[in-house]
């Protein structure tokens, strides 16, 4: 049956996390405790200077030159003569993307001296009212964004006139950090801080007993959020391609200047390799669990990083990715990924999707079917919306999810957002062939409510031109008869496409035509018709979110059977035809 994902033993370490950061703030507020706490030294500069592996966008940083701010989905203009700091933030991640600084690498890739000007300026401005301490804005995962954004700004704040002020707020930050780094929420929040303390201790060149303790403390998280296989807990192949380029700055960084844990350099290199087996031909990631495309450029910097300067193979060292719960085949020119795993269970799954059984297609470079993603610029409108079964290339039974969230109250406020019911058992399989590779996984998400199991098989044949697979939903034998023999149950299997395919129906509705962007054509046929064009949306590349397509099969299920005949088995197929168009724009 589902699983529970939600123990009382997690409810219990929430709120005793919740206690020791209000404990904490309520310290820190009080000037006694404060100043004593966080100061030291002043450092004159940086010992080893960091260099980002991404690059900001300059058209993002004209608009900030302009005073006008986007982050996460909204958008505040701030008039000339007004700081944005006075003004009313439009939501609470607004704010807290504005006070983390993730705007500064776009207003400095504008790379003049007028976007030099307004970054030192806005900086200083911030700590003139907030530099003491502010409730909201020195919380430990708003400070860390900041900390790491500030370090990688040092050309532009942390050398010159107003360095001095600038450094010793910095060092003040960096302190706070390392009391609170056992109070940031679990999973991918707290290693992230671990691996920005560790930059900032080694730049500020901060070292004793401090940089002791971070060491020791990212060489736990390490070994307890990146999994054997290189994926994070978490299941996001973005948050395992970030965490990647983090340890590769801090590596850099860390060349001739100090060691590292060992534990640095063995996830490197799993990462990698779970990072590679993600990531589909463009070089985009596959969007699962919260993940979008990720970085191209800064995620094949980090792996020739790893690979000391070697090109970056086709083709991953691995094709399955156990721990993580991924199967990845690889045939010709094309790419399945397939998730055959369920969510990640309490507080490391507050990102999580239901999307087992889901999976994404791309051939020759492009891709064809995905799933809806998510990008944390997008407008948190969508942020549940997208987490739903639906906004997947999968099954849904009775316009329900496989995995339900935890619903609004005490609960949700003190774990978040995460999964409460997932649709474990998730079993998978795999058989490689001559002619091609055999994927196969069930899972039981539906099972307690409806009496129904899905299972999902598909086969790519060896060249990359054809694409089979075929969803089926069966009464599992133990459970014995349904109690309504005769009552039929919706479900709907839906194919979301990439917004640069164009799509047509045949006119007896049981295929559609479909066109890649360099003008390669594919079959979509199906033996459980008709077949829908519905509207779709896609997140996984950024905001805004771009109108896409889906396919959708419907029918209705009997609430007995194995699964191996209509109307609870539907068969269906993507096959290359060729080029049949030219390129789209």
């Amino acid at each position: 049956m589902a699983a529970a994902h939600v123990t009382a033993g997690e409810l219990a370490g929430a709120a005793a996390r919740r206690l020791r950061r209000e404990s904490s703030d309520i310290a820190n507020a009080l000037a006694l405790y404060r100043l004593p706490a966080l100061s030291g030294r002043a450092p004159e500069g940086l010992s080893a200077p960091p260099e980002p592996l991404r690059k900001g966008d300059k058209g993002r940083g004209a608009a900030l030159l302009s005073g006008r701010f986007t982050l996460a989905g909204e958008t505040l203009e701030a008039p000339a003569g007004e700081s944005i700091w006075d003004l009313t933030a439009p939501s609470r991640g607004f704010a807290a993307s504005l006070h983390r600084f993730d705007w500064l690498p776009d207003l400095l890739a504008v790379e003049d001296a007028e976007a030099r000007r307004l970054a030192t300026l806005l900086v200083d401005d911030w700590i003139e009212r907030f530099g003491r301490w502010n409730w909201f804005s020195w919380s430990p995962t708003v400070l860390a964004g900041r900390v790491r954004a500030w370090l990688f700004a040092h050309r532009a704040l942390l050398e010159g006139d107003g360095a001095d002020k600038r450094l010793a707020t910095l060092a003040r930050q960096t302190r706070r950090l390392s009391r609170a780094l056992g109070v940031v929420e679990p999973g991918r929040p707290r290693l992230e801080a671990a691996i920005t303390l560790a930059l900032a201790v080694l730049a500020l060149d901060l070292g004793g007993p401090m940089a002791a303790r971070t060491g020791r403390a990212l060489a736990q998280e390490l070994k307890s959020q990146i999994l054997p296989d290189g994926g994070h807990i978490s299941r996001n192949p973005q948050a395992a391609a970030d965490i990647l380029i983090a340890l590769v700055e801090l590596d850099r960084a860390a060349e001739g200047a100090a060691p590292l844990p060992e534990e640095v350099g063995r996830a490197l290199d799993r990462i990698a390799g779970f990072v590679r087996l993600s990531r589909l031909p463009s070089g985009a990631l596959a969007s699962f669990h919260g993940g979008g495309e990720g970085d191209t450029r800064a995620i094949d910097s980090a792996l020739r990083h790893i690979l000391g300067g070697k090109k970056i193979p086709a083709k991953p060292a691995f094709n399955v990715a156990p721990h993580s719960g991924y199967h990845r085949a690889d045939a010709g020119d094309a790419v399945v990924l397939f998730d055959a795993a369920g969510a990640p269970p309490g507080p490391v799954g507050g990102d999580a999707h239901a999307s087992a059984l889901a999976f994404e297609f791309a051939a020759a470079g492009a891709r064809l079917v995905v799933n809806c993603g998510w990008a944390p610029d997008q407008p948190a409108s969508w942020r549940d919306a997208v987490r739903a079964t639906a906004a997947h290339s999968a099954l849904t039974l009775e316009e329900t999810s496989s995995a339900r969230l935890i619903g609004p109250g005490w609960r949700r406020d003190l774990l978040g957002p995460c999964v409460e019911q997932g649709p474990e058992p998730v079993k998978a399989r795999r058989n490689e062939e001559d002619l091609g590779v055999w994927l196969e996984a069930t899972h039981d998400g539906y099972r307690k409510a409806f009496g129904l199991s899905v299972r999902r098989r598909l086969f790519l044949s060896v060249d990359g031109g054809d694409l089979r697979g075929e969803d089926g939903l069966f009464r599992p034998v133990e459970d014995g008869a349904p109690a309504d023999p005769e009552a039929r149950l919706r479900f709907a299997i839906r194919f979301h496409l990439h917004p640069d395919v164009r799509a047509s129906l045949s006119r007896d509705s049981l295929s559609a035509l479909l066109v890649a962007p360099n003008g390669d054509g594919w079959r979509f046929r199906t033996d459980g018709g008709p077949v829908r064009l519905e509207k779709s949306v896609y997140l996984a590349a950024g905001a805004p979110p771009r109108r896409s397509t889906q396919l959708v099969i419907s029918g209705e299920a009997e609430p007995f059977g194995g699964g191996e005949r209509p109307p609870n088995r539907v068969r269906w197929a993507f096959q290359r035809l060729g080029r049949v168009g030219g390129a789209t724009g």
